[in-house]
């Protein structure tokens, strides 16, 4: 059996490819192994792959043995800080099951260097998303996870070409750009950076009325921008809003929309992690290092 674990901004979601359980983030500080009984019995786990925050620090999908800090650049930045994801990260790697870690997209990572005038575009479990996306719809899509933040991905001829991080591009709930405003409260001393990015989110932004209808505008307007360098991709939107602003993002960009939830990306690393201990040696461009 494999499994995926998908770090997410509110909880940890564990997967195979049919079956799935998940925890907050703060119960994940006392996860253990045996936790991951609920999917299977832990002998029988042949591998996992698992994402951790930015996985700003590496470009391959890596052996868990042999990432520096986790993965990451620095804890420091965009982001909630917990201890639940590195409670799973590290009774994973102690457990000895064969383990892989994978990279976010980043100015290291192989995609569209044009995409690399940002120098983060998406965290790990983006790259399960695409690959659970691509594993039902083929080579050439965009997707677009939609929760706590938005995100959207560009694949082309089945490697990942670019994507549009929360901090960039189309708020989610929490989460979102910095425009005058935030940037203001920042320089008078009001708050700091990452709490601006905390809440520059529709909750906090817009009227409650206008939440919904505003998220499915920007993630129709990050795929009607990626549509402009594949304009053959088949759209598909994931993450636990997927369903509810789906309707109007069919609308706003006239086309067909594929609606997967908020498992979408444990179910895809958990896919990856079958692959890759198979020996597939690269996952959607990204090269294997085992």
């Amino acid at each position: 059996m494999f499994i995926g674990i998908d770090h997410g901004t509110t909880a940890m979601r564990f997967a195979t490819t049919i079956k799935e359980f998940k925890i907050s983030r703060e119960e994940a500080t006392s996860f253990t192994i045996p936790d991951l009984a609920a999917l299977c019995p832990p002998d029988e786990i042949e591998g996992i792959a698992l994402s951790y925050s930015m996985g700003d620090n590496f470009s391959k999908i890596t052996s868990i043995n042999n990432v520096n800090n986790r993965g990451l650049v620095s804890r420091e930045g965009a982001g909630k800080h917990i201890g639940g994801g590195t409670r799973v990260f590290d009774e994973v790697k102690k457990s000895g099951i064969p383990a892989v870690v994978i990279p976010g997209l980043h100015r290291s990572t192989p995609c569209d260097s044009r995409f690399k005038v940002y120098s983060h575009q998406s965290s790990p479990e983006k790259v399960g998303i695409a690959y659970e996306v691509c594993h039902a719809l083929g080579n050439e899509v965009i997707v677009s996870d939609v929760s706590s933040n938005t995100v959207t991905l560009l694949v082309i001829n089945g490697k990942i070409t670019g994507a549009f991080d929360a901090c960039i591009f189309a708020p989610g709930t929490r989460h979102g750009a910095l425009d005058v405003d935030a940037i203001r409260r920042i320089d008078a001393g009001e708050c700091t950076a990452n709490e601006a990015f905390q809440h520059a989110g529709v909750d906090f932004t817009v009227p409650a009325e206008e939440r919904m209808r505003t998220i499915a505008m920007f993630s129709a307007m990050e795929c009607a921008a990626m549509l402009l360098l594949n304009r053959k991709a088949r759209i598909a939107l994931a993450g636990s809003l997927a369903p509810v602003i789906a309707p109007e993002v069919r609308r706003l960009l006239d086309r067909e929309v594929t609606v997967y939830d908020e498992w979408c990306a444990s179910r895809g690393l958990a896919r990856i992690a079958h692959d890759v201990f198979s020996g597939i040696p690269d996952i959607l461009g990204l090269a294997v290092d085992l």
